[in-house]
């Protein structure tokens, strides 16, 4: 036994100063030859008697005697096992656009089989125009990647043939600024035999504009002709549109006076860039762009009359405005929406009512139908100097003309009846628009509840409040603290404590003014023990509100 040990330590001593394990390797085991009892015919056998013969010491030999020594299962083995991988049950909790984004992460090389990993992601199903627009527009694909992903798109036969492809996946490089792979698409139409029309033009410009790629974008006009295009225009109308929409007046004159003589302008032009210097204010520009106009041989159109009323009102010129306006029928020009819209404008800008009211009733004279744009200057106008009842008469003259206002629109009415006086206005403009199907967004129906708790309206607070959860709106810490507040104003304390601990089971403690108030009601009222009962559960989500909000994925 005393020979075994020293043996045992012996062959540790080697790996004491090793960083692995006390394992030793096989070439350590090859000058090892323990001192066991062999018989004679297994020493003729023995390969170490043999110089031209070397067998290697298999592992499960090694182990079998160090087993001996140590606690080692001699059935173990240095070998990895290798476990199968299971695939498909992930790509089971991944939509579909998901799973077409996430092929172009495996760095897949050959166009063949990124198309084969393509047409295994969608599993057999059919690829919409909705789905290839959600995989090109967000997400991180590079250029690369959103162009093979289009170039195999298109030849599904599901998908629809024509410009609509084209024009997708345009935006979605153009947003993302790949612009080289923005001409590639556009070289691959040419080759394609398909032809672009001005919304294609007016993509690319566009995106090169907005790319801050203003002189890129005015030398891809000059070169039109490459891509199936012609300088006509149409097309320098798109042109010049694009430019003094975002702001680069400037280029679009220069642009102008390079194309005077080649090609034929109209009003349309002229007006793009009238529209902008009005915008802006600039009297002077707005003058010498109509002269170049007129000389031109242009007459101005309506349009260009409402641009310079709109320009002469930004600068407090109102005068000015409606000598304009009254030489309009002088020139043969017939006021339409669009210049009754710029007098409206004008006289909301200076306070005076009455001539908006004047001018409004003047386009039924005219037979100048209102738009939307017009009711909302004279209403928003009336509705500024609280006079109700000629807001809500109007209101009714839009509605009974067909006119069904945005949510935006009416939440811009809401709001300042909610600001003054009592709810009964509010609530009449809320149930009309709801009637003829109008979308209520959260802030009015929060606007709604804040107005209705304070005047105690508990029956209206909660109608609204159902209406407000019928429509897909879910409840949070503020809609709570209005609807315990509209219930402690009329005396309703035990629906009160019921909305409360709702609330505080959704994770939503009540604000401090709340809280108080109704604790304070209910001492009032001797009900020392509910005040405590409910002390307690707010103490208690207070403590867990951590919790709850990691629970819905809220981090703070």
């Amino acid at each position: 036994m005393a020979f075994r040990a020293q043996i045992f330590l012996g062959f540790l001593r080697p790996s004491i100063n090793s960083r692995y394990s006390l394992l030793p390797s096989p070439k350590s085991l090859r000058f090892f030859t323990p001192n066991l009892p062999q018989n004679d015919s297994n020493r003729e056998k023995s390969p170490q008697n043999d110089p031209k013969r070397e067998t290697p010491i298999e592992e499960h030999r090694i182990l079998r005697k160090l087993s001996n020594l140590l606690p080692i299962d001699p059935n173990y083995s240095m070998k990895p096992v290798e476990t199968p991988v299971k695939t498909g049950i992930v790509d089971n909790y991944l939509s579909k656009v998901e799973r077409l984004r996430g092929v172009f992460l495996q760095n897949l090389k050959g166009r063949s089989a990124v198309e084969s990993a393509l047409t295994n992601a969608i599993d057999g199903e059919d690829l919409t125009v909705e789905v290839f627009g959600e995989v090109v527009d967000r997400g991180n694909l590079g250029g690369a990647a959103m162009v093979s992903f289009f170039y195999w798109a298109i030849e599904r036969p599901e998908l629809p043939s024509g410009l609509w492809m084209y024009h997708i996946i345009l935006r979605a490089l153009g947003r993302r600024r790949f612009f080289n792979f923005v001409e590639e698409i556009l070289v691959g139409m040419r080759n394609d035999g398909v032809n672009p029309d001005n919304e294609t033009l007016s993509i690319v410009i566009d995106s090169l504009v907005g790319g801050r790629r203003v002189s890129e974008a005015v030398r891809f006009f000059e070169r039109l002709e490459e891509f199936n295009w012609v300088q006509d225009c149409e097309s320098i109308n798109v042109v010049l549109c694009c430019l003094s929409r975002r702001c680069h007046v400037r280029v679009a004159e220069s642009l102008l006076d390079k194309m005077r003589g080649k090609v034929a302008f109209d009003s349309v032009a002229y007006n793009a860039i009238i529209g902008r210097w009005a915008r802006l204010g600039r009297v002077d520009e707005v003058k010498r762009s109509l002269k170049l106009m007129i000389g031109d041989g242009l007459s101005p159109d309506c349009l260009s009359f409402g641009l310079i009323i709109e320009c002469l009102g930004r600068n407090r010129r109102i005068d000015d405005a409606v000598s304009v306006f009254e030489r309009m029928e002088e020139m043969g020009c017939v006021a339409d929406t669009n210049v009754y819209n710029a007098m409206i404008s004008n006289f909301v800008s200076v306070g005076d009512v009455d001539e908006c009211l004047r001018y409004y009733k003047c386009m039924d004279g005219v037979n100048c139908v209102p738009d939307v744009g017009t009711y909302h200057r004279v209403i928003g106008a009336l509705l500024k100097v609280r006079r109700v009842a000629d807001a809500l008469e109007i209101f009714d003259e839009m509605l009974g003309s067909g006119i069904c206002p945005n949510t935006g629109l009416i939440t811009s009415f809401i709001e300042p009846l909610c600001i003054y006086g009592p709810p009964h206005a509010a609530i009449i403009v809320y149930k009309k628009a709801r009637g003829v199907g109008c979308e209520i967004s959260l802030k009015a129906y929060k606007l709604l509840l804040m107005r209705l708790a304070r005047f105690g309206k508990c029956k209206m607070l909660l109608e609204v409040w159902k209406h407000m959860q019928d429509s897909g709106y879910s409840s949070d810490k503020e809609v709570y603290d209005h609807i315990v507040d509209g219930l402690c104003n009329v005396g309703q304390l035990d629906n009160a404590i019921r909305v409360m601990e709702e609330a505080l089971r959704n994770g939503f403690y009540p604000s401090r003014i709340v809280y108080k108030k109704l604790r304070k009601k209910l001492l009032n009222k001797n009900e020392v023990e509910t005040a405590y009962n409910l002390f307690k559960k707010v103490k208690n989500i207070r403590e867990g509100a951590p919790r709850v909000w990691r629970a819905n994925g809220w981090h703070f």
